[in-house]
């Protein structure tokens, strides 16, 4: 059950066979202090971009590919380009599932003792997670689990599909695009992290941590 909640999306029958991507609904994150509903809808709205791009490329890609064309130039363009698409809907279904909550981590919990050991302390763990954040530039921030060993890593994501760690478990995800927060805080990206830390549901961080 866990599995399917992180994979984030239920694959349904398409028209000709072909499975397609459905996008989620959290509609339930609507009403979170600090982000009006017309940012989120906006949000959600750009995410089904992303779902139905995939969709798509899977559809463009698999024709290619059934019709010989998989040594084209159009067959390695969309290839490229499917990376891109799928980790940005991919990685907006981890941000929204990891919002709504009341920004405050079990102390008695399994991550919180994990980022102690190594970062010293929760709150400089916090520290540096924002640090990230306010890095100049779009992209994501990620705490990610080394699934090998368990350690963990404050990652700054540039382009959705680049620079993420191999064999590793997101565990906290946050959108730092200029979409994620400007009709609300203008250029204040501070003030937007220190909502999203306000509404951060650690009930799925802890659920992603264990995994």
């Amino acid at each position: 059950m866990l599995r399917v909640l992180l994979i984030g999306l239920v694959m349904v029958a398409g028209v000709v066979g072909a499975e397609k991507y459905q996008a989620r609904d959290f509609s339930s994150i609507l009403g979170m202090k600090g982000f009006s509903d017309d940012l989120l809808n906006m949000h959600f709205k750009l995410y089904q971009g992303y779902v139905k791009n995939t969709n798509t490329l899977v559809e463009k890609i698999g024709a290619l590919s059934k019709g010989g064309q998989d040594r084209s130039s159009e067959y390695a363009g969309l290839k490229r380009m499917f990376g891109w698409e799928f980790d940005g809907m991919r990685l907006h279904e981890y941000y929204f599932e990891n919002l709504g909550g009341s920004g405050k981590i079990d102390q008695e919990g399994a991550l919180y003792q994990s980022l102690v050991d190594h970062f010293g302390s929760y709150e400089k763990w916090k520290q540096d997670y924002q640090a990230t954040g306010l890095i100049r530039g779009i992209g994501w921030v990620i705490l990610y689990k080394d699934n090998k060993t368990g350690k963990l890593f404050n990652c700054w994501i540039n382009e959705h599909d680049l620079g993420h760690l191999s064999g590793c478990t997101p565990i906290v995800v946050m959108d730092v695009w200029e979409h994620a927060y400007i009709t609300e805080y203008g250029l204040d990206r501070a003030a937007y992290i220190g909502s999203f830390f306000n509404n951060l549901n650690w009930k799925v961080a802890e659920e992603r941590y264990g995994s």
